[in-house]
């Protein structure tokens, strides 16, 4: 990793060694942080002055049924409701305070306190990322990727407007390859673990840390927390009603027809490819699908198997390669799974990670226009038949990580 990472030819001037003064390096990286502040001051006026997105809208109401009926209820009569049980809990205690007289009074309201933690979280995943850059030098990582990542566009719209909770799990992941590069398996697998919790999708990472481990017979030590905490916490559906969380919550696939591969089969015009959904998918489209998962399946644990003794930050490569496999050939994207791979593609490579920053922004600016009714953006409705407007932006970010695979 090292070795290709510095024969990348669009950094002459790293952090690490923008100049022998270490005092000029210390500046970059004030300006680094001063930039992440001022990205997360103009989120958070962002959040504070619109509704977002219809996700808003279907978490307020999973928070209002989570209060009311419990979250056995919530999974049996909602088959959108796809998330791992923290998550649950994280909108319970959201909407009680969205209801508290103090915040009422004040136009606190659930929009915005959903999406606060978020935004925090992108500050937080862009100082352990210059964390990492400060403790392996041999990163290399360019001054100009490093404010890009700052002031992500892609960032700023995910979890400025959109409303969701994908930038918590960007935030424990990289806690998770932080505390691996320092050798601490028992933090690596309670933040992987917590990740987890967030989103699903991690998992599907599980054998890389595992290896890795494995390969330094410290795997029990990585194990344990990472078991514990996923047990603790999934210990409600998994002890009550374990069909129906398998069902909603690790059965989930996303949408179909809407990114890469399944786009282009959508448009081949065959009615058994034509439906854009999650759920009650033709058979055609379930085999596809199922065919997909397991290639991402078995490219990740190549990876992680073959890419096991290398160092600890070559961890950060090998996550880079697993997520650019997934997105490649992943039967369903949403846009907010844009800021997913970012630290990693920056790493693995800036150049590329600039290209995606580009097209990735243009796909996501397009997606909120189109589904908010233009600019300025106050709310926006996602519905069936404006895909057809903003889907084929998707294809830019896709192509972009087909040529980084190539």
């Amino acid at each position: 990793m090292t070795q290709t990472l510095a024969a990348d030819g669009s950094a002459p001037a790293t952090l690490a060694q923008s100049t022998s003064n270490p005092r000029n390096a210390v500046r970059c990286e004030v300006w680094i942080l001063l930039s992440g502040l001022l990205a997360l001051t103009f989120k958070l006026a962002i959040a504070w002055n619109t509704l977002g997105t219809n996700d808003v809208i279907s978490f307020y109401r999973f928070g209002e049924s989570l209060e009311t009926h419990g979250l056995e209820w919530t999974y049996t009569n909602s088959i959108s409701f796809n998330h791992p049980p923290l998550i649950a809990y994280f909108l319970q205690a959201v909407y009680r305070l969205s209801h508290q007289p103090f915040f009422q009074d004040n136009g606190i309201i659930f929009p915005f306190l959903l999406r606060l933690p978020a935004i925090l979280a992108d500050f937080i995943s862009l100082l352990v990322l210059l964390r990492l850059t400060a403790d392996f030098p041999k990163l290399r990582l360019p001054t100009w990727a490093l404010f890009l990542f700052a002031l992500s566009p892609t960032s700023v719209m995910v979890s400025g407007f959109h409303g969701s909770t994908d930038p918590l799990m960007v935030m424990f992941l990289l806690l998770a390859v932080y505390s691996c590069s320092h050798g601490n398996p028992f933090l690596c697998g309670l933040f992987f673990s917590l990740s987890c919790q967030v989103k699903i999708i991690p998992l599907f990472l599980f054998p890389i840390f595992l290896f890795y481990w494995m390969h330094r017979r410290l795997w029990l030590r990585f194990l344990v927390p990472f078991a514990t905490v996923t047990f603790v916490l999934w210990r409600e559906p998994l002890l009550n009603f374990p069909a129906i969380f398998v069902k909603n919550v690790l059965s989930y696939g996303s949408f179909w027809g809407l990114w890469g591969i399944t786009y282009f089969l959508r448009l081949t015009g065959w009615s058994q490819f034509g439906r854009v959904s999650y759920y009650h998918l033709t058979a055609a489209q379930t085999a596809v699908g199922l065919l997909l998962k397991l290639l991402i399946i078995a490219c990740v644990i190549v990876i992680a198997w073959r890419r096991r003794a290398l160092s600890a930050t070559a961890l950060l490569s090998s996550l880079a390669y697993a997520w650019i496999v997934f997105f490649v050939f992943s039967p369903g994207v949403c846009a907010q799974y844009m800021v997913w791979l970012m630290p990693y593609v920056l790493i693995l490579s800036p150049a590329l990670y600039g290209y995606l920053e580009l097209t990735s922004s243009l796909f996501l600016f397009f997606f909120y226009n189109t589904i908010a009714d233009a600019f300025p953006w106050y709310v926006a409705i996602s519905r069936s038949r404006s895909n057809l407007d903003w889907t084929p932006w998707s294809i830019w970010p896709w192509a972009v990580l087909i040529a980084g695979l190539i």
